[in-house]
């Protein structure tokens, strides 16, 4: 039987796109887990989408 070999191939392939994602403007980063802190003009703006598109 032939295996599906699709997913193995296609790792390369970007699940999402994140340029406009808040944390694509990062301030620094937090020291042990290597989490992004994005600038609070980011976090503004990431509020402000969420507002307006809550159902």
């Amino acid at each position: 039987m032939a295996k599906n070999r699709f997913k193995e191939n296609m790792v390369e392939m970007p699940i999402e796109n994140h340029r406009t994602a808040a944390w694509a403007n990062i301030e620094k980063l937090k020291n042990v887990s290597r989490v992004p802190i994005p600038t609070e003009l980011e976090v503004e703006h990431a509020k402000e989408w969420v507002d307006k598109n809550q159902k």
